[in-house]
């Protein structure tokens, strides 16, 4: 007994049919899952990012400030050779021999 493809009937050909498009549907739930998985984890990185953004922006908002700090670098450096030369001063010949 060969079979033919004529002798396939139009209720077997449906069944294929059905069948392929089973699995297509079975392929798509399954990408689906894959896809609200990875849209789940983009959403936590994102919320961790935005976390730490506002953690960086607190500690950066007083860098402007520090321009303040450059016009007297100068007169703290006076000042620590002052100190330094009072230090000298009161340690020379303390503790030699």
């Amino acid at each position: 007994m060969s079979l033919s493809i004529a002798a396939i009937s139009g209720n077997t050909y449906w069944a294929i049919a059905l069948g392929i498009g089973f699995g297509a549907a079975v392929v798509v739930a399954i990408l689906l899952t894959v896809l609200l998985s990875s849209v789940n984890s983009i959403e936590k990185s994102v919320a961790g990012l935005l976390e730490t953004a506002g953690k960086v922006g607190a500690n950066t908002a007083n860098i402007p400030q520090l321009e303040a700090t450059a016009p007297v670098l100068s007169l703290i450096v006076e000042e620590a050779v002052v100190q330094d030369g009072y230090m000298n001063a009161l340690t020379d010949g303390y503790g030699g021999a």
